[in-house]
């Protein structure tokens, strides 16, 4: 169904991207550049917005959480952050062109942010974390304003006092490094009061940009095995790492793949 002409003139970020399900979880094909815009358009538009970057950790927690697959369903763009997850799209006949990490996102809104004045909140993270990869990003990126930093905690116990110190410093872009899925959880229940223009969960990113957790090399990355570099890094991760690539796969091949289209470009 196509919008009304009302409804896309008021849409910010134009019509939608062609979303992909991977195990019942909408991930957007975005480009890098495209997702970039579509959050300059969401920042410009003063309206607030939840941004979720999707892996398969994401995927595999959203299946036993009601309450975070919801959140993931309603974000206002979902990039697809995961070789694994573009592995999953091609062998469902829904390929996506490209990753678009929370770590990269990151990097760029930053750049956006300095490029046009936006003022930026990093909450969470171990304390110092953000402080630190704030002086990493205002060093890559002249000019950037960062209108506050702090660790804090999710526990909705919390939430009134964090209200109160991001309100205070009035942010365009807010990242929050809570880990999943309680980040998202977190801005789901903040944003009605928050109103930032861009709010999304980052994750580990404030650790990788505060040089904190030591990035994997380029050729990791490439070839997709940034989950291998962290598992060596940080064996603790056993756990979470063990849902994102064996039990995701399992789970993939055990719910079917879908039909490719016919010789002709005909569905089958």
């Amino acid at each position: 169904m196509h919008a009304s002409a009302a409804t896309a003139a008021a849409r910010p970020t134009g019509d939608p991207p062609r979303a992909v399900h991977i195990l019942g979880v909408r991930v957007d094909d975005l480009t890098e550049d495209e997702a970039l815009a579509r959050a300059a358009a969401m920042v410009d538009s003063g309206r607030p917005h939840h941004v979720v970057t999707v892996n398969p950790e994401f995927v595999m927690e959203a299946r036993r959480n009601p309450a975070f697959r919801a959140v993931l369903a309603a974000a206002d763009m979902a990039t697809p952050d995961g070789a694994g997850l573009l592995l999953a799209a091609r062998y469902l006949n829904t390929p996506l062109r490209g990753r678009v990490t929370g770590v990269a996102l990151s990097a760029r809104l930053a750049g956006l942010a300095a490029a046009r004045g936006y003022r930026l909140f990093l909450l969470g993270a171990a304390p110092g974390v953000a402080e630190a990869a704030a002086a990493a990003l205002q060093a890559r990126f002249p000019g950037l304003i960062v209108a506050g930093t702090f660790a804090g905690s999710p526990h909705p116990r919390h939430e009134p006092f964090l209200r109160q110190i991001v309100a205070a410093a009035r942010p365009h872009i807010l990242l929050v490094a809570y880990g999943h899925p309680r980040q998202d959880l977190w801005i789901a229940r903040n944003q009605p009061a928050l109103q930032v223009p861009l709010a999304m969960g980052v994750g580990g990113t404030l650790d990788e940009l505060a040089g904190v957790v030591p990035q994997a090399p380029a050729w990791m990355h490439r070839l997709g095995l940034k989950w291998l570099f962290r598992l060596l890094v940080q064996p603790q991760r056993w756990r979470r790492i063990l849902d994102a690539v064996p039990l995701f796969l399992w789970a993939l091949l055990t719910a079917g793949r879908r039909p490719g289209p016919a010789p002709n470009g005909e569905p089958r």
